[in-house]
């Protein structure tokens, strides 16, 4: 079960209660920067986590400013659509809330100050989102928007993040890399994901949505000596519903790009 650090709390808590039902997960984006993409990314990734163990979700999205920039920007990352703010009542019968955002400007290292904020009701879950930064132009090019998703993945949500033209060009290389095997990948005999595998990647997402360790359990078995190749493509295309990176979007292009 995915477990969350509430950020009001400091405490690891159950993002999905006792009592299945619909949770609600809402974007507060100040302004449509590099940190409110990183708001919104964390969101889609929480969103796909939650679907993956058959939690419907309803998604909602908060903006103070730039709503139509934001949403091409999200679009280009692929990032999937939120809905509008509504008013802050259940009015669907949700079981659950998640609200993710940077923590306040000013606010106590490791802690949000969540009061008060959008009006913001007292229950529900914080999911907090360290800001990040970029050099100019590397966060602005949409040819190069899933390297720069890959990129702001990479990084632990509640560490500050600043990027940098060789943090994309690291990304985009990756991204290049793994393609292109997973296309290859493609034309092998297929293989079901070893069971260690798959406990890796859900252990990993399922510990406060730890993207980081997820991208680490595939570079693991890229390079396993004892996956076959039929597998690494299962292993790929699985935690690819998480992340989002289009891994198989080369397969049956012929040389890969």
């Amino acid at each position: 079960m995915l477990r969350i650090t509430d950020a009001r709390t400091g405490e690891p808590t159950d993002a999905t209660p006792a009592r299945r039902g619909l949770t609600r997960v809402e974007a507060h984006v100040p302004r449509p920067d590099t940190t409110g993409l990183r708001v919104l990314l964390v969101a889609d990734v929480l969103v796909r986590a939650l679907e993956i163990s058959g939690t419907p979700v309803w998604t909602v999205l908060t903006v103070t400013e730039g709503r139509t920039e934001l949403r091409a920007r999200a679009a280009a990352l692929g990032i999937r659509p939120f809905e509008d703010e509504r008013d802050s009542g259940s009015g669907l019968g949700e079981a659950q809330v998640l609200h993710v955002r940077a923590p306040e400007a000013g606010a106590a290292d490791g802690a949000a100050d969540w009061a008060g904020q959008d009006g913001e009701a007292a229950n529900g879950l914080r999911v907090e989102v360290a800001p990040a930064d970029a050099e100019s132009g590397v966060a602005d090019d949409d040819e190069r928007a899933s390297a720069l998703r890959l990129a702001l993945l990479a990084c632990p949500r509640r560490e500050p993040l600043r990027l940098d033209e060789t943090a994309l060009t690291d990304a985009e290389d990756t991204l290049r890399r793994w393609r292109g095997a997973v296309a290859t990948w493609a034309t092998r005999p297929s293989g079901p994901i070893p069971d260690p595998v798959r406990q890796q990647l859900r252990a990993a997402w399922e510990d406060d949505l730890d993207v980081p360790a997820v991208l680490a359990v595939l570079r693991r078995v890229e390079t396993s000596g004892t996956v076959p190749d039929g597998a690494r493509f299962e292993t790929y295309a699985y935690a690819d519903r998480l992340l989002g990176l289009e891994l198989t979007r080369d397969i049956g292009r012929g040389t890969p790009s």
